[in-house]
């Protein structure tokens, strides 16, 4: 048996023992996760030293080493949101009434785990805690592959959280890191369908396709964010200087970062002069079409096929549109389903917006940096979904679930 069939049985079998386990079990030992980050907070950082030396070696861009940056600050964020999962109200087991049919028998359906998950991820070393939190307390093994940059801090991570299911006298195998990344086992991971039962991947648009498109298993794909905010003619432009800095400068190599700022023409006039202040102390490269190109120094003129880019970094492209038909046109042929915001104080427009814009998170007047599962009430998530099925948007606890239908009856038979 192969190294990669050998983990994906291994995990699948550990799963079946979370089904024994209570609500207030499960919660016992992620509360004893969470104070095992912080306390063992200088291994994990002397094992992230290792992946940041090896990145910057390598001259990895300064978004990746950003995604691969541990700080004391990150990891009791980790910690904290494993605390927050603690809190929030297990799935597993809720049912729902389904009603009585004409011959007596009562229909109702329960969530269920989906049995075991894999993660496919490059630089972010926080999955491996994030996931491993969220598909213990929704009853589900997890295999984390992670790329080679964050290998020696992910197994440090990992280390730390099967030190605690071990003293729960509870299999390692619930939490299961591929110890090697060669892209030879990965395409293994990806065949072993009769274990693992979804594959998430989260990292570059390459790697996504990559594993869409060589896996035998289901894939929820988290898709690159090319978030964009729309300045309307009736903005707050005090508030929407505020969603452009905010979104665009306060942390640039994530997901939720804006890459797109559509601005109407009839205020753009007003509104462009002062983002380009704001943009110029923080010194961020302006993409822009000819006509808001004009309001800015030094900026690069750019054509319609160059919208749509996922900069990760201190750049951002601005357009002005005519009006509100125009801006959701743009945003539907450059957004990536992930995350649009519109500054308005037009709530019928705000409300049209968030009807019309077809993405996993549409939000009015607030930053797009809220696109968090964290921030949303989740706790930690595992991903943000930028496909339909069977999750949108970022996936907590209850997207690691499932229904099946109970069926209950008194020895009726089908005539």
């Amino acid at each position: 048996m192969s190294l990669i069939t050998e983990l994906s049985q291994q995990a699948a079998s550990a799963a079946k023992q979370l089904a024994l386990l209570t609500t207030q079990q499960k919660n016992a030992v992620l509360t004893d996760m969470a104070a095992a980050l912080v306390a063992h907070s200088d291994d994990i950082l002397a094992a992230n030293e290792h992946d940041l030396s090896l990145a910057r070696d390598n001259q990895l861009s300064a978004a990746m080493i950003d995604r691969l940056t541990l700080t004391p600050e990150r990891i009791a964020d980790m910690a904290d949101g494993i605390k927050t999962i603690v809190e929030l109200d297990d799935p597993v087991g809720l049912t729902r009434d389904m009603g009585v049919r004409p011959n007596g028998i009562k229909i109702s359906k329960m969530r269920v785990p989906l049995g075991v998950v894999c993660m496919i991820y490059e630089a972010r070393p926080n999955v491996t805690a994030d996931a491993g939190a969220l598909c213990f307390k929704s009853g589900n093994g997890v295999i984390l592959r992670g790329g080679k940059e964050a290998l020696q801090s992910s197994q440090a991570i990992a280390k730390v959280m099967h030190q605690v299911l071990e003293q729960h006298s509870l299999s390692t195998a619930l939490i299961t890191v591929v110890p090697d990344p060669d892209r030879a086992l990965l395409m293994e991971l990806m065949q072993q369908k009769d274990y693992i039962d979804l594959i998430i991947p989260r990292g570059g648009e390459g790697l996504i396709n990559f594993v869409t498109e060589n896996s035998t298993i289901p894939v929820i794909q988290h898709f690159k964010g090319v978030c964009h905010l729309y300045v309307d003619e009736a903005a707050d432009l005090d508030v929407a200087l505020k969603l452009a800095l905010n979104g665009k400068t306060q942390r640039t190599g994530v997901c939720n970062a804006l890459e797109g700022i559509v601005v109407h023409r009839s205020v753009a006039p007003t509104f462009l002069p002062r983002l380009q202040k704001a943009f110029a102390h923080k010194q961020v490269v302006i993409n822009a079409d000819s006509q808001a190109a004009q309001y800015f120094e030094g900026a690069n003129v750019i054509d319609e096929s160059q919208f749509g880019e996922e900069y990760l970094r201190l750049e951002v492209a601005i357009r002005i549109v005519d009006d509100f038909a125009g801006a959701l046109a743009h945003i539907d042929r450059f957004g990536s389903h992930h995350t649009e915001v519109i500054c308005t104080q037009d709530m019928q427009t705000a409300e049209l917006f968030q009807r019309s814009v077809d993405a996993s998170v549409v939000m009015v007047n607030a930053s797009s940096r809220f696109s968090d599962g964290s921030q949303l009430g989740l706790g930690a998530e595992i991903g943000i979904a930028t496909t339909k099925l069977h999750a949108y948007g970022p996936m907590g606890l209850e997207s690691l679930t499932t229904e099946k239908f109970l069926v209950n009856g008194e020895g009726q038979i089908r005539e």
